[in-house]
């Protein structure tokens, strides 16, 4: 195999990390840009990669500047007009999105790939915990840290890969997955798709990558194949109770009935994520004590209703940045702390989904006692006039402050909430430990 030098171009993303992280194990030279670098960009480096937060030309290593020798990936949520991204174009290098090379990947193996606005990263995370405990040996790339492996990457083997079928840009059709659960197709990604029609649309062709038989849907969405919900499609979760914080469940099938699975990982939705990933995981022939055991041990995923602190106060950070993901967390604050007073720190991402969803933002935000709310997080995008995070703001709910990050600590400090939420998918996950140490400081005087 030819190992030729690879430059990313946006290296420091969740998905493109992965990716990185694969080519560095394959035994490539791996270089890339960032205009943040962060824990994942480290961790990069650590394993031999050379990152740079600098756009300038010259901070591409020699090595990487052969047209003919150097594969160059670029991740869509880079600016168009980058001067990295033209010097390549120009420079007659083979440029690739990232979606093309994971679907590239995909067709080496059998693959499962799990869809959806919501709900991937915690179900693919959970199948891969799964599989490996069923003693499969797989790769997978995942949209976010897996707790219980401490990474969105794992290269341990060929019988599986496991992947999250982004929709952005359309990604998911690049792939050639041998099995799909699809656990949700509310509108997002407007800016793409335009309507949420031609989102559902997509959606739709994508399950047909598969046979009917080898889709497993989320109840009441309407495409075609098995179906999983509560107490309700071919793939049930029925018995349901919680004890000592814990969920626990029957699994039942057309062909099986688990009883007594325990989930440890709190909100309603995660319910629908494990019947997704039972249901795959069934699919891949994986034994039902290994299933057993592996639902048990399940850490979940870093920022997905993680808890910080529980004392002075409860902290939960939460990757939230569509209104019906704000909705989740605060059904599971409220199944978890129902008396406690909460307050809701919220960064929105992209102005378009800001515009899009701020009827459904106002009113899911409404639901905390209180709301801190941060300038909007661009991302990819320039700002729209017009557009701030002063729209999220409902008149009628008077506890809804907008502050600065240099401020956010000590307001939270001065909240008489009992219970603080983080959220959004912007660089609020950099406020936490500040956070935390303000609170901290402030029970010791």
């Amino acid at each position: 195999m030819n190992k030729a030098p690879v430059y990313f171009v946006g290296i420091g993303g969740i998905g493109m990390s992965g990716v990185a992280q694969y080519f560095l194990a394959q035994g490539h030279a791996v270089a890339g840009y960032d205009r943040t670098l962060t824990p994942l960009t480290d961790k990069l480096v650590s394993l031999g990669a050379i990152v740079t937060d600098s756009e300038d030309v010259a901070a591409i290593p020699a090595a990487f500047k052969d047209a003919t020798q150097t594969k160059v990936i670029y991740t869509p949520a880079i600016p168009a007009d980058s001067p990295l991204l033209d010097f390549f174009q120009d420079g007659g290098f083979t440029l690739q999105k990232r979606a093309e090379i994971i679907g590239e990947i995909s067709a080496t193996m059998p693959c499962l790939a799990v869809a959806g606005t919501h709900g991937k990263t915690t179900t693919t995370s959970l199948l891969t915990h799964l599989l490996r405990t069923s003693g499969k040996k797989i790769t997978a790339f995942l949209g976010g840290i897996a707790e219980n492996i401490g990474s969105n990457f794992l290269l341990e083997g060929q019988d599986v890969m496991v992947v999250e079928a982004d929709e952005f840009d359309r990604s998911f059709m690049h792939l050639s997955p041998t099995a799909i659960a699809l656990t949700s197709m509310d509108a997002d990604h407007l800016d793409i798709y335009g309507t949420s029609d031609e989102l559902t649309k997509t959606f739709g062709a994508f399950a047909s990558k598969v046979a009917p038989e080898k889709r497993f849907i989320r109840y009441g969405l309407a495409v075609d194949g098995n179906t999983f919900g509560l107490e309700v499609g071919t793939h049930r979760v029925m018995n349901l109770r919680t004890q000592e914080g814990c969920y626990i469940f029957d699994f039942q099938t057309p062909r099986i009935t688990i009883s007594d699975l325990k989930l440890p990982y709190p909100g309603q939705h995660n319910l629908m994520n494990a019947a997704a990933a039972l249901s795959l995981a069934l699919e891949a022939g994986c034994n039902v004590e290994a299933l057993r055991q592996g639902l048990a041990t399940f850490m979940g995923v870093d920022r997905r209703f993680s808890l910080r602190m529980t004392s002075p106060k409860i902290l939960v950070d939460d990757y939230a940045h569509h209104p019906t993901e704000i909705n989740a967390v605060v059904d599971a604050l409220e199944s978890f702390y129902p008396n406690k007073r909460k307050l809701g720190i919220f960064q929105p991402h992209l102005f378009s989904r800001t515009r899009d969803f701020a009827i459904g933002f106002k009113k899911a935000l409404a639901r905390f006692d209180e709301v801190l709310l941060l300038d909007v997080y661009p991302a990819r995008e320039l700002p729209m006039e017009g557009i701030t995070s002063h729209i999220l703001i409902d008149d009628s709910h008077s506890n809804t402050l907008l502050v600065s990050k240099a401020v956010l600590a000590q307001k939270v400090a001065e909240s008489t909430s009992e219970v603080i939420a983080i959220m959004g998918a912007g660089d609020i996950a950099f406020e936490v430990s500040d956070i935390m140490q303000t609170l901290k400081n402030q029970h010791h005087e």
